[in-house]
């Protein structure tokens, strides 16, 4: 299989990783991106676009990100603190007065950023149909019930993070958060990521799917705990109620599901696209736009939740917005923040290392947070800093 792209002086441990994660790890077709300093030093795709296809992935192809996706939303929450419309520490039903309802009227903007909010299940699950409607999906949120106490503990919001951050943001800017990621985020960068895939640029995404690593890396296949599976087996548990929020599973590959929007879980980008938007949030890009500032990112990235996860089941780390470097998301070092999309992707920046990376794949895995593929990149990211 043919690696395509270029890498800068330094980084050919990067092309190597990404070559073995085809040969030996069983990848369909899957791109990477880093930046340093705000300048690319890797750009490397290879495979083909769609996971059950044969045409060949290019160098634009994008592919969904899964929750990855949770990391660009956060960042429309950060930057609307940052100009001033938007308090951290004060109550979401300032702006969203139906969020008051069943006990969480003291239910901080922070809360939902750091993953404390209490109601990452619904207890009417909606329907695909039912999730691509932002009035619905919002509303369902807002009626729900903590299922503990705002604030007091974390647990992963996996499906419910689309109408908390979502309807959020809509409530403050008057504007859908994928458009405001269009016009705010996406273009000031010059970043391929889409919250609402546009039917002009839909033929660029690929299709996506389970894949498993050859039988030949079977040694490379980890268990989860007795605990974590557990979780996943029952379906009363907070762990299945919470990724069951959306039942059945939508179809990924949906053109209605593209362009729906959900801010937990529906993104699509290229990995440049991923990795130029982290490289923004740390600094200036090719010395142009920088997104946040310092104290911004520095907020970002300040530990908000640690500890087991009720969702989870395993210990996390929670930024505002972003999974933080630990044994849950491994990433390039203690100061990193960022998001894994479940099975695959991967975005994140390290501001001391002026590090910033993107990974895209179309074939998905059982991994919830630290997928081999994408853990080898960081290794060989790591190796080439030295």
């Amino acid at each position: 299989m043919d690696v395509h792209g270029t890498v800068a002086d330094g980084f050919e441990p990067v092309r190597e990783a990404f070559a073995r994660n085809f040969q030996a790890l069983g990848e369909r077709g899957a791109a990477v991106a880093v930046y340093r300093d705000g300048h690319r030093v890797v750009d490397l795709w290879g495979g083909v676009k769609d996971v059950d296809g044969s045409a060949p992935w290019e160098r634009g192809t994008a592919q969904i990100v899964r929750s990855a996706t949770k990391g660009v939303a956060a960042a429309v929450l950060l930057l609307l603190h940052q100009r001033g419309a938007l308090d951290l520490d004060a109550p979401v039903g300032e702006w969203w007065p139906e969020f008051k309802a069943a006990g969480k009227e003291r239910t901080l903007v922070r809360h939902l950023l750091g993953h404390r909010a209490g109601v990452p299940v619904l207890d009417r699950p909606l329907t695909p149909a039912e999730a691509a409607d932002p009035d619905l999906g919002a509303a369902a949120v807002a009626a729900q019930a903590p299922v503990w106490e705002p604030g007091t503990d974390h647990g992963y919001h996996a499906q419910t993070y689309s109408w908390l951050t979502g309807e959020l943001a809509r409530r403050v800017t008057g504007r859908p958060i994928g458009a405001w990621i269009a016009d705010e985020i996406a273009a000031p960068v010059g970043a391929d990521l889409w919250l609402g895939l546009p039917a002009a640029v839909a033929s660029r995404a690929g299709r996506v799917g389970p894949t498993e690593p050859p039988a030949a890396s079977g040694a490379l296949r980890t268990r989860p705990k007795r605990a974590v599976a557990d979780a996943y087996a029952d379906p009363a548990s907070l762990t299945s109620r919470a990724f069951a929020a959306i039942t059945p599973l939508p179809d990924e590959n949906d053109p209605g599901y593209r362009a729906a929007g959900l801010a937990a879980s529906g993104g699509i980008a290229t990995a440049d696209g991923l990795a130029r938007f982290y490289a923004a949030l740390i600094g200036e890009v090719d010395g142009g736009t920088r997104l946040f500032t310092p104290e911004t990112a520095a907020l970002a990235r300040g530990e908000e939740s640690a500890g087991p996860d009720r969702v989870l089941v395993v210990g996390t780390r929670f930024g505002l917005g972003y999974m933080l470097h630990g044994a849950a998301s491994p990433l390039l070092s203690p100061a990193s923040f960022g998001h894994p999309g479940r099975g695959g992707a991967l975005g994140f920046a390290d501001p001391e290392a002026g590090v910033a990376f993107g990974y895209v794949t179309n074939g998905f895995r059982a991994s919830v947070t630290a997928d081999q593929r994408a853990q080898a990149l960081v290794r060989a990211v790591r190796a080439a800093l030295g």
